[in-house]
């Protein structure tokens, strides 16, 4: 009877438990929504390994919709159970679980390792009066591992490839691109979907975001690693478009042409002197004064003909690139305009004292107002891509009522951080409702999670021609690609270059130093683009061929044009499997623990190991007694990353991975090595971009371990490549065997190679190094039928 008794007791109690934890939770589409305390907590899986974890003020009925986040609901099927105070959601991926007493959030793999858990946190709901409208400060803590290296949280200026152990303000400004999102080297990642100012915090006791909003609001994703990690976040946020082929070559900038016979001379320059170029940039006040700051005009004076300018830079086979900002002066057309439609915010903008104001981007109705000008008065006479300046948008006379403005969607205060994704946006989708048959190409000073679905390429700002400045330059652009956008460049030698006129100006030894090593960096980023103000940056400012900095920069742009075909290639991985260009080490080699603070070293595409040069060797002095000095050649050192052996690019000679090795780095050599197991396509010479086809290409093998890799092709500058318009053929190298298999060549595009004689060249010691082409290799004519070929290095 007594265990009757206590059967009975048992019974009720699980009853009880059941039915008191089914109160305190409901399921829902992919998920549950629960209440605990005074917050409701909403968890739902968008795959079955990327989850949103949605809380609010208990009774609120939020219905929040990300600017960010793109990504359907997939279809899932998710395994719901509970057990006291725990509901444990699991996928074919991970587990959730959910404690209905404290409402924390735990993370685990499907071995039950933990991956990240929340913090309870005091007042995660701090009431905040936003202009007027009844919001809050919201929080949200995790902890981390005591060990647990961190990446991410945009382009910092601070030096630093991990971000742990700091407090920063996520805000956007000329130097900074802020992405409130941070990846662990355990394999996860987590994206506080917020677009206010947030403050970000790394410390013993907690890792937290907080910010102005209406909710907690934030997706964690379980990549494995850190290129799965990046594919999740691509998933959620857009995949990037391909961009032209051309976008891939060298690209010339000053601030800036101040006439269109300035501009068309250095394209001329360029061309009469033989050095490759696809780009040329018109920097601002093309318009005229201040006053009528981005009229989207051209100063009859000093452009007279846009169109025939446009059409000459186009017969000289190269591009043209001009600036448009999102801020307009007081006496242009479109300011009027949006003044009369209330679709300006109310604060200073670039330029200082000229009355400048920005539009509102976050208004799709003055996103069509501002094509529209656009378009009449600059895409219209030929124009290939866009500089869109001050993305952030620059922010003058701040004060604390300026972020009281009221956009479209709400205060500027709580919406700030996205200026720069709705500019582009609006960019991007006019242009292709305008076009399909030329790509968008957008080049910019800020972004935000998800630009990469809008054709952007952000470059750093406005940064000090420094060594610092350089330095700094590798991480950020590190951390910026792992939070899932690809497109990233800086100003070759840096933007402010003034210092250096005490020491000579463009014959300043340090600043030709310094120009030199930024461009071979520059070479292995996504876009090679030279620019600055104080000292012009043309390749013939810095002497003739035959002096050593021309000819260093000369090189470097020549390797950038042989790589076309490796470059595009990776630009086809990107679009087409969220891949990235530049690659931190310890997102390739996590289990290498000593790559896990490595700033000055990357993987770029799937082959190389790039180490840049980022420290003055070859001149010393000050100012006017600054000299040059090459009686010694110098050197750096360079971690090679363990699992790997690596060829040494100039000279073929295989190094065993896991050490730090010394190389010499003479003026026109940056350490450059690539994977012991690769296959690299190499291009023909040429002046430009799509001057030649690539029927002729060479193939450098790297032997040491079986590999592949796809040669993608297309028509280089339309959309149709979204219709299936583009070919692609697989290489893959046995090792063992010495033996090289062409696949079949698969697709279809008009002007598609239907016959092609590679040369097919084993890497050594002096075949298939640096620049020249190799002097031993096998001839195959490829119609596209598979083929393989035995390859000995005799």
């Amino acid at each position: 009877m007594k265990k009757v008794i206590l059967s009975i007791i048992a019974l009720s109690f699980v009853l009880f438990t059941s039915f008191s934890n089914e109160k305190k939770y409901v399921k829902s589409e992919n998920g549950i929504i629960a209440t605990v305390g005074e917050t409701k907590i909403q968890i739902q899986f968008y795959s079955s390994s990327i989850v949103r974890v949605l809380k609010s003020p208990s009774g609120s009925n939020l219905k929040k919709e990300s600017l960010t986040v793109i990504k359907p609901l997939e279809d899932l099927k998710l395994k719901i159970s509970n057990k006291k105070d725990i509901i444990v959601l699991k996928s074919k991926d991970i587990k959730v679980q959910l404690n209905l007493k404290t409402g924390e959030v735990l993370y685990e793999d499907l071995k039950g390792n933990s991956l990240l858990s929340e913090q309870s946190v005091e007042n995660q709901f701090t009431p905040f009066n936003d202009a007027g409208k009844q919001s809050y400060m919201v929080k949200q803590s995790f902890q981390l591992a005591a060990d647990e290296a961190i990446y991410g949280l945009g382009q910092l200026q601070n030096g630093k490839l991990k971000q742990n152990n700091q407090e920063v303000t996520l805000k956007n400004s000329n130097h900074n691109i802020t992405i409130p999102y941070f990846y662990s080297i355990k394999g996860y990642s987590v994206f506080w979907d917020n677009y206010a100012e947030t403050k970000f915090v790394d410390s013993d006791q907690e890792t937290s975001f907080e910010s102005l909003g209406d909710c907690v609001d934030y997706y964690f994703m379980y990549g494995k690693g850190g290129a799965g990690a990046i594919t999740k976040m691509r998933d959620l946020t857009g995949q990037a478009p391909m961009f032209p082929l051309w976008t891939y070559g060298y690209w010339q900038s000053r601030e800036r042409y101040k006439t269109q016979d300035e501009l068309l001379s250095v394209v001329k320059k360029y061309r009469d002197l033989e050095v490759p170029l696809d780009g040329i940039i018109q920097d601002w006040r093309y318009w005229g004064e201040d006053s009528l700051w981005n009229a989207m005009k051209w100063d009859v004076d000093r452009f007279p003909n846009p169109k025939e300018m446009a059409d000459k830079v186009h017969a000289m086979n190269a591009h043209l690139m001009v600036v448009a900002w999102p801020g307009f002066g007081p006496l242009t057309e479109q300011y009027a305009v949006f003044k009369d439609k209330d679709m300006l915010i109310d604060f200073d903008t670039w330029p200082p004292k000229s009355g400048t104001k920005p539009y509102d981007v976050y208004d799709a109705e003055a996103r069509d107002i501002y094509w529209n000008y656009l378009n009449k008065g600059v895409f219209s006479k030929g124009t290939d891509a866009w500089w869109l300046d001050s993305t952030e948008p620059d922010h003058i006379n701040v004060k604390d009522s300026d972020f009281d403005q009221q956009t479209k969607l709400g205060s500027y205060r709580s919406v700030s951080n996205a200026f720069s994704l709705e500019h582009t946006k609006g960019i991007y989708e006019h242009q292709r409702k305008t076009t399909e048959s030329k790509r968008v190409y957008i080049l910019t000073r800020s972004a935000f999670a998800g630009q990469q679905r809008h054709a952007a390429n952000s470059w750093s700002g406005d940064v000090q021609s420094s060594w610092d400045a350089l330095r700094e330059q590798i991480p950020a652009a590190l951390n910026f690609t792992i939070c899932g956008i690809p497109y990233w460049n800086a100003d070759i030698g840096g933007f402010f270059a003034g210092r250096h006129r005490k020491g000579g100006g463009v014959e300043n030894p340090e600043f030709k130093e310094l120009y030199v090593r930024w461009a071979q960096f520059a070479t292995f980023t996504p876009m090679m683009r030279s620019h600055g103000t104080g000292l012009p940056r043309e390749i013939y400012q810095f002497g003739n061929r035959g002096d050593w900095a021309f000819d260093a920069i000369e090189k470097s742009i020549k390797l950038r044009y042989r790589l076309l075909p490796y470059l595009y290639s990776t630009a086809w991985k990107v679009t087409n499997q969220s891949d990235s260009f530049m690659k931190a080490l310890p997102l390739e080699y996590p289990k290498d623990e000593k790559t896990l603070n490595i700033a000055d070293e990357y993987i770029f595409g799937s082959s190389f190991l790039v180490a840049p040069v980022i420290n003055q060797m070859y001149s010393k002095g000050k100012d006017e007694n600054m000299v040059e000095d090459f009686s010694e050649v110098k050197n750096r050192s360079v971690y090679l990353p363990e699992s790997n052996n690596w060829i040494d690019f100039w000279t073929g000679e295989t190094i065993k991975g896991g050490q730090e090795i010394v190389r010499e780095t003479p003026i026109d050599i940056m350490p450059l090595y690539v994977k012991a197991g690769a296959i690299i396509p190499w291009g023909p010479e040429v002046q430009y971009a799509n001057e030649k086809n690539w029927e002729s290409l060479e193939i450098r093998v790297y032997p040491g371990s079986d590999c592949e890799f796809t040669l993608y092709n297309d028509e280089g500058d339309n959309y149709n490549y979204e219709e299936g318009k583009y070919s692609t053929i697989n290489f893959k190298w046995d090792d063992k065997s010495k033996k090289l298999t062409i696949g079949e060549q698969q697709g279809d595009y008009k002007g598609i190679i239907k016959q092609y004689d590679f040369k097919i060249a084993l890497v050594g010691n002096d075949n298939g190094v640096g620049l020249e082409s190799s002097k031993k290799y096998e001839l195959v004519s490829y119609s596209g039928a598979q083929k393989t070929i035995h390859l000995t290095g005799k």
